[in-house]
């Protein structure tokens, strides 16, 4: 059963899903964020805000989100996600 966890500004992630939470500040981060962007496969729940977290999904795709990564993170411990 999927355990949907807010994302922010009425968006959900399932946590099941989630392989990988990360800060948005480095280099490599940003070029994967562009490839996703360019490639299909990135998921904007920022609603124009600040990329504060970044999520690495099983199926390949990234989220964004405007959420803090320890934020997201407890979050995701508390439905009792893979990360």
């Amino acid at each position: 059963m999927s355990r949907f966890v807010s994302a922010g500004f009425g968006s959900f992630v399932d946590a099941d899903k989630v392989t990988a939470i990360l800060p948005p500040d480095s280099a490599p981060i940003r070029r994967r964020i562009q490839e996703a962007k360019e490639s299909g496969m990135l998921i904007d729940a920022t609603f124009g805000r600040k990329i504060r977290t970044v999520l690495y999904l099983v199926q390949g795709s990234v989220m964004v989100c405007a959420i803090a990564t320890e934020t997201m993170a407890e979050r995701l411990n508390t439905a009792g996600g893979n990360v």
